[in-house]
């Protein structure tokens, strides 16, 4: 019951700030402020005059508010998004703005409107409730505290004078906060009043979608494990993984050959089935393996998880070599690029959806390795801990015999443990990352 008042509290507090702050301009939020000092220090009206501030703030407060519902006018807006933006990095667009009245409107503020990104009862309750048990230690510049809630950051703009069934374009920028989508619900025009305390709002539906990739860390010049390997068939080129469109013979009809490999105008000639022999090939396959398993909805450490996989992502995808991405989710996904299959946009924007794992064990994250791992030249893993059934994967893969990176996150201020060491190879390279100094660690590597 208690969580149930304070989560009610929290709805109404932030909503009631949330509005005023849009409603009132600088000079409003002073007057607000300066009426709840006096209302407080000035009940006292034997000892003090501070009430005939209240009630010159409260009537000032009152006239803007009613000279703010005077104002009427029509617009039409239109808005130019990209279609992907990345985490932290300023996204910049176009929003044309159109004057459907007969006067001139000027001293007009452009506020952007999003969908209520506020959690609901059971996020809300169990971010808290991890909160609480987090244990952070005292540094001077502390690690800058993980907001999941929010979105996006939007500025606000002050838009030119436009006239008269005008028309005026302008650039919007936008901060996105967090990976996945940005809804935005519309657009908001406002004037402010002539006092100048408080704003007049005219709201436009303009509902779209941006697709928010997640952030990318810097990455050295890393030795990625592994060498070329032999791969059936070959990949280059090819639409599907399977075989190579390097053709290389014809040759005899042999049992088992495909049916789309008959080259229907030898046999004609010939008398006889004639198929098609392509090269085999060998090139660099790496399977990167990110770790979803992690019990806390909102963790810093999966985002620091899915943000360096990210970096992976786009660092080693070339025409030459192909990276398997196997994660777990709702199922189990693999998903291929490079060579022609994918690009590393396609493997971002899957990326930017992943969520965290928590009714699944790792046990099915490691068996969808093992089924994976005869075709790749090397791994690398981005784990989330460091527990048993994680070294278990890594023991087995360097058993196979298969060159492994594995990056592990560690939260702040964790300790890198001493078992380490005891599993450690050429061939097997680990590394430990502290969730607020990853790229600090990376250049480590």
């Amino acid at each position: 019951m208690p969580y149930r008042l304070f989560y009610l509290a929290y709805r109404l507090v932030t909503g009631a700030w949330n509005r005023m702050r849009r409603r009132l301009s600088l000079a409003g939020l002073s007057a607000v402020a300066g009426l709840c000092v006096v209302a407080g220090f000035g009940s006292d009206v034997q000892n003090n005059v501070l009430y005939e501030a209240f009630s010159v703030l409260l009537s000032l407060l009152m006239l803007a508010f009613g000279l703010s519902r005077f104002w009427r006018a029509r617009f039409a807006a239109k808005r130019h998004l990209p279609r992907l933006g990345s985490v932290g990095h300023p996204l910049y667009y176009r929003v044309e703005i159109k004057n459907l009245g007969g006067k001139l409107q000027e001293s007009l503020t452009l506020l952007e409107d999003f969908e209520d990104s506020r959690p609901n009862y059971r996020d809300w309750v169990a971010f808290h409730l991890l909160e609480s048990r987090r244990v952070r230690p005292f540094r001077v510049n502390q690690h800058r505290r993980f907001h999941p809630f929010r979105v996006a950051i939007s500025k606000n703009l002050e838009l030119p004078p436009i006239p008269k069934h005008g028309e005026v374009e302008v650039t919007m920028e936008l901060l996105p906060l967090r990976r996945g989508i940005v809804r935005f619900k519309g657009l908001t025009v406002a004037r402010p009043d002539p006092l100048g305390l408080f704003r007049s709002f005219i709201r436009l539906e303009v509902p779209q979608t941006v697709l928010i990739l997640p952030r990318r860390y810097p990455l050295p010049m890393v030795a990625l494990p592994g060498s070329m390997k032999y791969q059936e068939g070959g990949v280059a080129l090819a639409a599907n993984v399977g075989r190579s469109e390097e053709f290389v013979s014809l040759r005899e009809y042999r049992y088992g050959d495909p049916l789309r490999n008959i080259h229907w105008r030898s046999w004609a000639r010939v008398g006889k089935p004639i198929v098609k022999e392509f090269e085999d090939e060998f090139f660099v396959r790496h399977a990167l393996i990110l770790d979803t398993f992690n019990a806390e909805p909102f963790s810093e450490v999966l985002e620091a998880a899915v943000s360096l996989a990210a970096s992976f992502a786009c660092t080693v995808l070339t025409q030459e070599s192909l990276l398997d991405l196997l994660f777990v989710g709702a199922q189990s996904y693999c998903f291929t690029a490079g060579r022609g299959l994918g690009q590393a946009d396609q493997m971002l924007e899957i990326l930017a959806s992943v969520r965290h794992c928590p009714d699944k064990k790792f046990d099915t994250l490691e068996q969808q390795v093992m089924n994976h791992v005869s075709a790749v030249s090397g791994c690398i893993c981005v784990l989330q801990c460091w527990d048993e059934a994680r070294r278990s994967l890594l023991n087995k893969l360097k058993v196979l015999g298969v060159p492994v990176l594995a990056l592990v996150i560690l939260p702040v201020g964790g300790t890198i443990p001493a078992d380490v060491d005891t599993i450690r190879t050429p061939i097997l390279r680990i590394h430990f990352l502290e969730v607020d100094k990853i790229e600090e660690g990376l250049r480590q590597l």
